[in-house]
Parts: structure tokens; sequence; C-alpha cells
């Protein structure tokens, strides 16, 4: 596992400016909410082993959450729902849920280091980074929240409110299974319309 390093950061930390990683998850699922995260850490107390969300296990990202969560400067989290998702497209549901995000935030930052590689015009000057999650340690920070919290909340509350599509095991994401059981039972209250249009008759 390789984890995320600082060096996009110090160069404002060394100036005396603070950085907001912010990051989404659940862009490409078929059903949930997107969810993005916007973290401000404290360059005297980075947590160590801070990586790419996708390279820990569950068990890693929740001792990491909680780590960011007491050790940051700034932690919001913020959601769009499927609705909106399928009323604006996932990337501006995304960018809306990072506005949110970043607005959100007690303390504001004077940079913004962005996953991927487009982002809306904002207040607070913004650099993107592609595959950023990989190589920023405050973009890695905000990817392990945000995951933390959405995964939490389709593994319990929507596998408990719709247990027929087995939300528990792939929480939202086009697996053969998930598929499967929507053909079987149709899409529920949570399923995004617009991505079905190839699974659906």
């Amino acid at each position: 596992m390789k984890t995320a390093t600082t060096t996009l950061e110090e160069s404002f930390w060394s100036s005396g400016h603070l950085v907001a990683g912010v990051d989404e998850v659940g862009r490409g699922a078929l059903a949930g909410p997107v969810v993005a995260c916007a973290v401000v850490l404290n360059p005297e107390r980075i947590p160590s082993k801070v990586a790419d969300s996708k390279s820990l296990s569950a068990d890693q990202r929740q001792q990491l959450a909680d780590q960011i969560f007491t050790d940051s400067l700034a932690v919001f989290v913020a959601q769009r729902d499927n609705v909106h998702i399928d009323r604006v497209n996932i990337l501006e549901a995304t960018f809306d849920a990072m506005f949110e995000a970043i607005r959100g935030l007690r303390q504001r930052p004077d940079h913004l280091l962005i996953d991927g590689n487009r982002f809306r015009q904002h207040p607070i000057p913004s650099t993107t980074v592609v595959r950023g999650d990989a190589s920023s340690v405050s973009i890695a920070a905000a990817s392990i929240v945000a995951k933390v919290v959405r995964d939490t909340w389709m593994r319990q509350e929507a596998e408990l409110m719709w247990p027929k599509y087995g939300f528990a095991r792939h929480v939202g994401y086009g697996t053969v299974a998930h598929r499967n059981a929507i053909l079987t039972h149709g899409p529920c209250e949570i399923h995004r319309r617009t991505f079905l249009k190839n699974i659906l008759p």
C-alpha cells in the first residue's frame, strides 16, 4: 500500500496557508447518494498511513476516519441524493456536494485541492489533481471520510430499508447481483433512474 504524501500541501503550509482536500465517493454507483468531503488537515498532526481509500480495508478506513475527525482543523461531509443526481446529472450533483462540503468547514482554507481533472469556479483558489486520492494526503483524507460515511449508510440504513437489493454487499455499485436484483424487483426509491437505461428493458 502506497501512502499519500504532503508534497502538494507543503508549499502552502510553509507560507502559513491552510489547504482543504476535497473528494467524492459514489459517483459511479447505480443507487444512493454521491458523498463529498472537505478536510483541512492540521500540519502538526498528520494521520499516519493515509492512502487512497480504495487501497484500504474497511477497518483501516474506519480507524483513519476517526483519527481524521479528531486531529484535523476542520472536516465537513455533504451529499446529494439520487433525485438530485437524476435532475441535474452526476457531475453537477458532485460539484454541488463539494461546494456544500467546502462551505461547511468551520475554518476557511486558503486553497483547495480537488480530486479529478475539472471543477466549477469557486471563490477560493483551487487546483485539480488527477488521482489526487493517491498522491495528496488532504485529498486522501477526504476520500476516506466520504467513503466511510457513504458505505456505512448504504450497509446499514439502505440495507435495512431495501433488503432485496443486497446493498450491504455492493453499496449500490453495479455488480452482477445488484443488476439482477434490479431486473427482478425493479428499481427502489434510491436508484438513479438515469443510470438504469441500459439495465431495464
